[in-house]
């Protein structure tokens, strides 16, 4: 049973700690929209989206004023897009879906549209590659579309090829963004073992295993979980401060799976899962950073912050699990430099650096996310720091994703200015020598042996 004080907790928690529900994304399926005549696809793909989605703004407006609980965020994530590119024959076809996906966006109200995406952790198809080729000029030529490619697979070994490929675009997207400081990079994320039902942009897509539609929801709370560490004080022992993170976020997941069964409900759209997934933002109370420091650290980036941020990330999915038989998506803690006041505080003091940002990524939820480097950075160094994230990930059978920025005529202690959730990205310095020949030999990095499982 609910008591009193727990409905108060609640309220507060809303009120002053941050808790909100950071996004309601409908997934929905484009496969019956292929069609020969690139033309005849765009209009299918628009009426398709248009119709599902028409209600999605309206009633997550609806359901926060109904219950007063925010809900920052209303995305839409499609098929991956070069499952449809097989019937081009150029890079523009591709950018005309980009281009139809960005009005169908538009014209629904949504913020973002996730699912220009290809999965070539393996190898590629035609439609694969032209839709890779295209994400430069289709990032750049549009407002709300995010773009993924997933490289590897604990099953399937990592695809150097594909990781060689994806320094340049990144650089390419860069390039062609440069007066945003290269903005198009922030909608690029580059995964291994990406999921199919995460609601996050930029890596959101709606996986080939999914239905015709369905309702994600990401849940986010950092305010909620450092407040709660406040309460319990400097003298409780870590087996405590697990204890209390767990407990909170059993209670974070409980108000997202709320959200996500009326969304549905009153969309009449299946609920897919609950994505618990610390996701900071710039604003001061809604830190990654600060919860780690709350644990006792001087400065996330010293000494025992990964030790840390295992804990915390274990304990959200035990909470999470918990709370929901239906928790999915990334779940855990999230890490974006820029969109995280504390991290931004810790780069710019010298206690945060890729190297210290690269071993956290071992045990939290994705990877190196949001980082800024020099806009001299090379492809092939942007690449050798996408293989090193996806050997992390396929070693340790979990997801882990790069969303870097080449900032152009930008140089380390310099700030990239992005607004918004998406905060500003210290210039972060990068390992100077090189790793060209290495990632110039290509093939593929084979499987490792615990993924035969079978």
């Amino acid at each position: 049973m609910i008591n009193s004080f727990e409905i108060m907790e609640t309220i507060k928690m809303l009120d002053e700690e941050h808790l909100d529900i950071r996004t309601i994304t409908m997934g929905i399926s484009l496969k019956d929209c292929s069609d020969p005549d690139i033309d005849k696809m765009c209009e299918k793909i628009y009426n398709k989206i248009t119709t599902y989605a028409k209600d999605l703004v309206k009633t997550g407006e609806e359901i926060e004023r109904d219950f007063g609980i925010p809900i920052i965020n209303k995305r839409i994530s499609v098929t991956p897009v070069s499952n449809l590119c097989e019937n081009a024959t150029t890079i523009e076809d591709c950018v005309k879906i980009a281009k139809t996906l960005d009005r169908a966006a538009i014209t629904t109200g949504i913020n973002f549209i996730g699912g220009y995406s290809a999965l070539v952790h393996k190898d590629y198809t035609k439609g694969d590659r032209l839709l890779i080729d295209s994400i430069p000029m289709a990032l750049s030529s549009t407002e709300r579309v995010c773009s993924s490619v997933n490289v590897a697979t604990t099953r399937a070994g990592i695809n150097i090829d594909a990781v060689a490929h994806m320094g340049k675009i990144v650089k390419e997207c860069a390039e062609l963004t440069a007066s945003s400081g290269g903005f198009a990079c922030a909608k690029l994320v580059v995964f291994a073992n990406a999921v199919e039902d995460n609601p996050f942009m930029a890596g959101a897509f709606h996986g080939t295993g999914e239905g015709e539609c369905v309702i994600n929801v990401g849940v986010s709370g950092p305010g909620v979980v450092k407040c709660a560490l406040e309460k319990i004080g400097k003298n409780a022992d870590l087996g405590v401060v697990a204890d209390t993170i767990k407990k909170t976020a059993f209670k974070i997941t409980r108000m997202g799976q709320l959200v996500a069964q009326e969304a549905s409900r009153r969309l009449n759209v299946p609920y897919g899962i609950v994505d618990l997934s610390l996701a900071p933002t710039p604003a001061i109370g809604d830190s990654v950073a600060h919860i780690l420091e709350e644990m006792g650290l001087e400065k996330c980036g010293t000494h025992g912050t990964t030790a840390a941020l295992a804990m915390l990330n274990d304990a959200v999915k035990k909470g999470g699990v918990m709370a929901s038989s239906f928790v999915g998506g990334l779940s855990g803690a999230f890490i974006p430099v820029s969109e995280d006041a504390g991290m931004i505080d810790a780069t710019n003091c010298g206690a945060l650096s890729i190297e210290k940002l690269e071993a956290m990524t071992c045990v939290c939820s994705v990877g190196l996310d949001m980082i800024c480097v020099p806009g001299s950075t090379s492809a092939s160094t942007i690449s050798a720091i996408i293989a090193d994230e996806a050997a992390i990930g396929v070693v340790n059978n979990k997801t882990t994703a790069v969303r870097i920025i080449p900032a152009p005529g930008m140089d380390i202690g310099d700030t990239v200015e992005f607004g918004g959730l998406l905060g500003s990205g210290p210039v972060m310095k990068v390992n100077s020598f090189k790793s060209d020949e290495f990632i110039a030999r290509g093939g593929r990095i084979p499987a490792p042996l615990h993924s035969l499982k079978n």
